[in-house]
């Protein structure tokens, strides 16, 4: 059987054991962070999560192991583990309160979509490049940004590096967001469905 987007019912693949464990990986993640305040072990966690969630696309096209419980594992462990940060930066006060209410508007704008998408009978909409490329700003911008604290000499050489890829990541991770409104909009206008305002 397969969904509507032409995936596999399969559950017990290599990328979607990969996806399990990262999900896993996230109270870990805000623990570390929040806690013992282990930024050591935190960006370790981060790593893991970024190297697998390359490894699951790159297995499951290497090894046909794609599945419609993959399509939905992947992005939701980006999700959380792009939230999860984003909580953990405010209340440490790595960043500013308003930049995490943008990033999580937009996912929540996201969600709305994708609700809105499957309501009328529409698969969710492909992942776009620029989605792609705001994850892996953001995913390389977040352990910067922790080991840009401090006043260290290392501290101080990544913190533009840091900074530098949080406002590409996010201005892309913001536009993306408005890509998929788009898409909602056309799909349900073309549908003859009321567009979202």
């Amino acid at each position: 059987m397969s969904d509507a987007a032409g995936y596999p019912d399969r559950v017990f693949t290599i990328p979607n054991a990969l996806s399990v464990l990262r999900l896993l990986g996230v109270p870990v993640f805000l623990w570390l962070l929040l806690g013992p305040q282990a930024d050591g072990w935190a960006i370790a966690v981060l790593v893991f999560s970024g190297v697998s969630d390359w490894l699951d696309g790159k297995i499951a096209r290497w090894l046909d192991q794609m599945s419609s419980l993959g399509a939905l594992l992947d992005p939701a462990a980006d999700r959380l583990y792009t939230l999860a940060t984003i909580v953990a930066f405010v209340l440490r006060d790595i960043v500013p309160l308003w930049v995490a209410v943008v990033l999580v508007a937009r996912d929540a704008l996201v969600g709305a979509c994708i609700w809105l998408l499957r309501r009328n009978g529409f698969a969710p909409p492909e992942v776009t490049y620029i989605g792609k490329a705001a994850t892996f700003n953001l995913m390389y911008a977040f352990p910067l940004l922790l080991l840009a604290q401090g006043s260290s000499d290392a501290a101080t050489a990544v913190r533009p590096v840091a900074y530098a890829l949080a406002i590409w990541g996010g201005v892309l991770f913001v536009y993306s967001g408005l890509l998929y409104l788009v898409q909602t909009s056309t799909a349900l206008r073309d549908r003859g469905a009321p567009a979202p305002l």
